[in-house]
């Protein structure tokens, strides 16, 4: 699946006709409107969910800038097309608003998905699974069923052809923000739709907020009337910086990926830690996904240190990587999950998904692997040290 020259050139064929090297920031608010009945046209075609249109109108309707993002991530997902938002949870409740219902899911996932799926608050009763479990939680109203694999934060990986299978005619929701289409292709598996915070590996960089959903154009419909109605827009510059992303995608992957292979494999050794979480670690992977259905084990892991304190003191101690929540930029980001990303779990949830007291998880970047490891073994064996002393 790694592909380079289609990260390069994906949502830029329209860039020749313009006469332009690079997309231009569209940050228009509104577009003058000579012609009424034009308008009025282009007004019932947004509102209709459409992706095209004569006029844009109103930033709120319909942005250049965002279409060429959409345009390029729909290309690498294999997509029809791409509707883009202000936020991956904004992407993930536009998503839930445009399809009404009853919701089987997955755990573990992302917190704020959890916590949104959790609450009650957009109407949709949701039932909990194991992977294996979805046919049976099946009802005459469900919706979507929604999975998340590589899941956040212990990197536990479902079968997405399985869980298609079990679904029948339920649309399946794949977040793919771990995996990206570098790695893994969702809508080859069955899949219906695919959820990205592009916030993450998208953009690469840490400076840009966004969310995507890549699906056929008939879904998308439904998806940019939300989007429409509420708002949630992502920003012309956010677009640019996101399509920009893509150029680099691969290459930045595979450089991660390469260093968090090797990491897990020390952090697998070290005295310090308990227990490390990556699919590219033998006895991880049972069902054979990576190869079968990701074509690598990603640039993200956790590993376990015990206690809260111990975490903690991780986090405190290091000092190239960042302590820091988010993930997928080209620096080494360490976060603890049961305090910060995943807080607002309830705790049998995280309980559950392995979301542990000892849990860290560490976004690999595309430092020097020894620079990373220097810093990594000198702060769990800070801890080895403390505990000897004592």
């Amino acid at each position: 699946m790694f592909n380079r020259t289609l990260d390069v050139h994906a949502g830029r064929a329209h860039l020749a006709q313009q006469g332009v090297h690079v997309p231009g920031i569209d940050l228009s608010t509104t577009y003058p409107l000579h012609d009424a009945a034009a308008g009025t046209a282009s007004i019932d075609a947004w509102a209709n969910g459409d992706g095209t249109a004569q006029n844009p109108v109103y930033a709120r309707l319909h942005n250049p800038t965002v279409a060429g993002f959409e345009a390029g991530l729909a290309e690498l997902e294999e997509a029809e097309t791409a509707v883009a938002f202000a936020s991956g949870m904004a992407a993930t409740t536009g998503l839930l608003l445009s399809r009404q219902g009853h919701v089987v899911a997955v755990r573990p996932m992302y917190g704020g998905t959890d916590h949104l799926l959790s609450s009650g608050l957009l109407g949709h009763e949701v039932t909990w699974v194991e992977a294996d479990g979805v046919a049976e939680a099946i009802r005459p109203d469900t919706s979507l069923v929604w999975i998340e694999t590589p899941a956040n934060p212990t990197l536990q990986m479902v079968d997405i052809a399985e869980v298609v299978a079990q679904a029948g005619d339920v649309p399946v929701v794949v977040d793919n923000t771990f995996a990206t289409p570098v790695l893994q292709k969702p809508l080859r598996l069955g899949a219906r739709f695919v959820l990205h915070s592009a916030t993450k590996f998208l953009g690469g960089h840490g400076d840009v907020l966004g969310g995507v959903v890549a699906c056929s154009e008939a879904d998308a419909k439904a998806l940019r009337q939300v989007r429409v109605i509420t708002g949630a827009n992502l920003h012309p510059l956010a677009g640019y910086l996101l399509h920009r992303g893509l150029q680099t995608l691969t290459l930045r992957v595979r450089a991660a990926q390469a260093n968090a292979l090797i990491l897990a494999r020390r952090l697998q050794n070290h005295p310090g830690v308990r227990v490390v979480h990556y699919p590219g670690l033998p006895g991880t992977d049972p069902k054979g996904l990576v190869g079968r259905q990701m074509v690598g084990p990603g640039c993200v892991l956790a590993f376990d240190v015990g206690t809260m304190n111990r975490a903690r003191a991780v986090m405190e101690a290091v000092q190239l990587a960042t302590p820091a929540v988010s993930l997928g930029a080209v620096d080494t980001l360490i976060q603890h999950p049961a305090s910060l990303t995943h807080r607002v779990v309830e705790d049998e949830a995280k309980q559950l998904g392995g979301v542990t007291a000892g849990l860290l998880r560490l976004s690999v970047g595309i430092e020097e692997l020894e620079d990373l490891w220097a810093d990594l073994d000198r702060a769990l064996s800070t801890l080895e040290l403390a505990a000897a002393a004592k």
